[in-house]
């Protein structure tokens, strides 16, 4: 095949960004063929983001440094074409929605890049309903897009590039955000697109659901180089498995070879006699809906207590989020009621709230505006009114704990977005509530990250109780005792993770998909008593 052929030729490609230290990537080169899903894993900040910038023309007119190296696009080096041109062959899907939705309603945002290129009317609608249909999503069609769950919001991003028909499609972590069949159901749709002939670029920390449509090739990146390009059969011997998450039995495998992980003490500050004995928070027959007369929460009746870890599970769009928020008193309920300690948060401010629970976004950009993580991070704490001394000292554990203590005079939303996400938690995390609460903690974080400042978390003295919104599965199993599933607005379970997600068929009639450390643990689970992170497992 000649350069000319290939829908894309990287050569030689290096970039600094131009308020930070040294090269984000270099020396990246790399083709990318027609109906192939190239997969592009690495640890958080190594580059993948930068180059996926580079690719879509966002670097350098978007995002300001310096870059030397080519890119071709059918042999036509792309340096000077406009981003409307750039965008014609090459559709971008980014890793947090909210940054590229701009339209009120669905079916305006999906038409969106096909109406700035002056396309009519008659031909916008036929190729908007086909992009819906396609991700199976035509019933959002409609909907405001201010009311769309982050799943689903990812999904209307996809579909507004693929009405575009690009020929490249670069997705930067697509799956962060989706339940597990949503993820299911857009990695089918990638595999059908590349087996159309379209050259697919995925970042995606999740590869054990991506090597599930089998990606003809994986790049592993690493301090901004590539590391190993080939087949999926040779990664699982080249990358480090603390830092990408390969299949249950893979890491058994490899970690056998290693000392057994460390016991974690989860909540040291509760003590077992304290474990459940007092409500922190109680939910009491609560409803609640955005637009009269739409219900979305219907009659939730439960109580967060002292010493509880708990997951939150279920679908996109089944209220996970909208029941947290009222924990927060973000939200304060059409009927029933809501207490945090004794007072009812219908008589309490969030500031007030913010005292007892902590909470952490699903999209960093909600919380992100200080210049820097430093003022990020003191911002709570000093409205709170903290000491001077006592703040210095939040501010340097809660970096330490989300590994990111080099970073604090940056700029947090020059970070990539795992790291924002990290800083988001970090800025909690320095406030001490009582409660910590976090919306998809693990959005956007490679392995390594995502384990290091969990078990950080659950081990600071400082919180009682703790509740994280997840899809992910093994995140449930492996850190929470009490798993709540909730769908269609309704609690339809409540319990120890082995009781809750033993039951196959309810998961999957909930969109959660068993994964190969849940069938593991579920296999071992008259040895070991309890559900345990794969690295444990390979030393029982």
């Amino acid at each position: 095949m000649t350069s000319t052929q290939f829908p894309l030729v990287v050569d030689n490609l290096s970039f600094r960004y131009r308020d930070r230290q040294g090269a984000a990537i270099h020396n990246i080169s790399f083709t990318a063929n027609p109906g192939e899903v190239l997969l592009i894993a690495g640890a958080s900040g190594c580059g993948k983001t930068t180059l996926v910038r580079c690719i879509n023309g966002l670097i350098p007119r978007s995002y300001k440094g310096e870059m030397s190296g080519t890119i071709t696009v059918f042999g036509e080096e792309v340096k000077d074409w406009k981003l409307s041109q750039i965008s014609q062959k090459i559709g971008t899907v980014l890793q947090d929605p909210e940054r590229q939705i701009l339209g009120t309603k669905v079916v305006n945002e999906v038409a969106f890049g096909l109406e700035n290129l002056g396309m009519p009317r008659e031909e916008i609608f036929p190729r908007v309903d086909e992009a819906l249909n396609f991700l199976k999503i035509s019933h959002l069609r409609n909907r405001e897009t201010f009311n769309l769950s982050g799943g689903e919001k990812q999904k209307v991003a996809l579909a507004g590039v693929l009405a575009m028909r690009p020929s490249i499609v670069l997705l930067d972590e697509p799956l962060a955000s989706l339940d597990p069949a949503s993820a299911q159901d857009t990695l089918d749709a990638v595999r059908l697109l590349a087996d159309q002939g379209l050259s697919i670029l995925m970042v995606e920390h999740r590869v054990e659901d991506v090597l599930r449509i089998h990606p003809e090739r994986v790049m592993f990146m690493s301090d901004g180089e590539i590391r190993y390009l080939g087949d999926v059969a040779g990664l699982s011997k080249v990358v480090n498995y603390r830092e990408v998450k390969l299949p249950a039995e893979d890491i058994v495998e490899r970690a056998k070879l290693d000392p057994a992980p460390a016991e974690i003490k989860i909540l040291p500050g509760v003590t077992s006699s304290q474990v459940g004995q007092d409500a922190l928070v109680r939910f009491e027959n609560v409803a609640f809906g955005y637009e009269s007369g739409v219900e979305i929460l219907h009659g939730i009746n439960l109580q967060i207590n002292r010493g509880d870890v708990i997951a939150v599970l279920g679908p996109n769009g089944a209220g996970k989020t909208t029941f947290v928020k009222h924990a927060i008193g973000l939200l304060k309920p059409k009927s029933g009621r809501v207490f945090v300690g004794e007072r009812d948060t219908t008589e309490a401010s969030v500031a007030e709230i913010a005292t007892m629970l902590g909470y952490v976004f699903q999209s960093p950009s909600h919380m992100l505006f200080a210049p820097t993580v430093r003022e990020e991070l003191a911002f709570g704490p000093t409205n709170m009114k903290h000491s001077k001394e006592q703040i210095e000292l939040e501010v340097k554990e809660a970096l330490k704990i989300v590994n990111l203590s080099e970073k604090e005079k940056d700029p947090p939303l020059a970070l990539s977005f795992g790291q924002q996400k990290r800083v988001s938690i970090a800025a909690i995390l320095a406030m001490r509530s009582r409660i910590l609460v976090m919306d998809e903690p693990t959005a956007g974080q490679d392995y390594q990250n995502y384990m290091k400042f969990m078990d950080s978390i659950l081990q600071m003295p400082a919180f009682e109780a703790i509740m994280f919104i997840t899809h992910d599965v093994d995140l449930a199993a492996i850190y929470a005792n009490r798993v709540l599933m909730i769908s269609d607005g309704r609690l339809i379970a409540d319990g120890k993770p082995q009781d809750v997600l033993r039951d196959f068929d309810r998961l999957k009639a909930n969109r959660i998909i068993p994964t190969s450390l849940l069938a593991l643990n579920l296999k071992r689970l008259s040895t070991t008593g309890r559900f345990m992170r794969a690295e444990a497992l390979a030393h029982i």
